[in-house]
């Protein structure tokens, strides 16, 4: 089912949805060079297949020494669009560094933020209560995602045009920023909390792009459904697309069950690499 692009979902079903996507053991191949992905194929980050890390950690927030975000910048002279990323309840770990390397072969300068002042998690527990202090300041949250837009506006490799996504508590995350954060041109989401009141989108200005699961609970397919009807009903373009057989968190780690999760990852990808190019080329 292809839909053209906050009820909340409760924190608790978030969490749980969460859980079935902890950090997997992440194969490298060193040698991996930074070059674009073919349409044919999956990033090498996704099926943890990722060489040795290309970025370098940043400060983006004055004053805050614990916030790291991690930035990795397209080979050239640019200038180039730019993307947040934003990572998953655990917080950002090097599977969200390695895919922002790749997006950069793509031609993106990307910014992995970091939402947990330098905080990981390692279990359940710990990644439940870094997301509820993160949800419990969404104002801090918007106020950090502001600052990682402003330190990439700054740069003069950057065209100006500026995208953000994430997975999971992420993508929830992106949504948010896409209604309250300040103008940028893209908001793409997989398997976030989502919004089904049309008055709320309404803020958004831009097209959104969503890639779900079909044996997902947060969100669930039928909340994916009531955000396209909402995202309809406030005229705001959408690319949506719930994807059969698979569950929450199947594009981050394809390498998680390859046979499964990576003709949809796939197509996923391929949506996503059009989307960023038609809202931030």
């Amino acid at each position: 089912m292809r839909c053209r692009t906050l009820a909340l979902v409760s924190t608790a079903t978030f969490l749980v949805a969460c859980s079935g996507s902890d950090e997997a053991a992440d194969a490298a191949v060193d040698g991996t060079e930074a070059a674009a992905t073919s349409t044919a194929s999956l990033p090498p980050s996704v099926l943890g297949q990722a060489g040795p890390l290309r970025g370098e950690d940043v400060r983006y927030l004055d004053g805050d020494e614990q916030t790291v975000g991690y930035l990795s910048v397209p080979e050239g002279e640019g200038p180039f669009p730019a993307l947040i990323i934003v990572h998953e309840w655990n917080g950002l770990v090097d599977r969200v560094r390695e895919v922002a390397d790749d997006l950069a072969a793509e031609g993106y300068v990307t910014l992995a933020a970091d939402l947990y002042a330098g905080r990981t998690g390692s279990n359940a527990e710990e990644n439940m209560a870094l997301v509820q202090e993160s949800m419990a300041d969404m104002p801090g949250v918007v106020s950090n995602l502001n600052a990682a837009m402003r330190f990439l506006r700054a740069r003069p490799d950057i065209t100006g045009r500026v995208g953000t996504m994430g997975w999971c508590f992420g993508g929830g995350i992106a949504l948010s920023f896409g209604l309250d954060g300040d103008n940028h041109e893209a908001t793409a989401i997989f398997y976030g909390r989502l919004v089904d009141d049309p008055a709320v989108l309404a803020r958004m200005d831009h097209e959104v792009y969503g890639t779900f699961a079909r044996e997902d609970s947060g969100p669930s397919p039928e909340q994916v459904e009531a955000f396209a009807t909402a995202l309809d009903a406030a005229g705001i373009e959408n690319d949506l697309h719930i994807y059969d057989e698979v569950d929450h968190g199947f594009w981050l780690r394809v390498d998680g069950d390859r046979e499964t999760r990576a003709a949809p990852a796939l197509d996923a990808w391929q949506r996503l690499t059009a989307y960023l190019d038609r809202t931030l080329r």
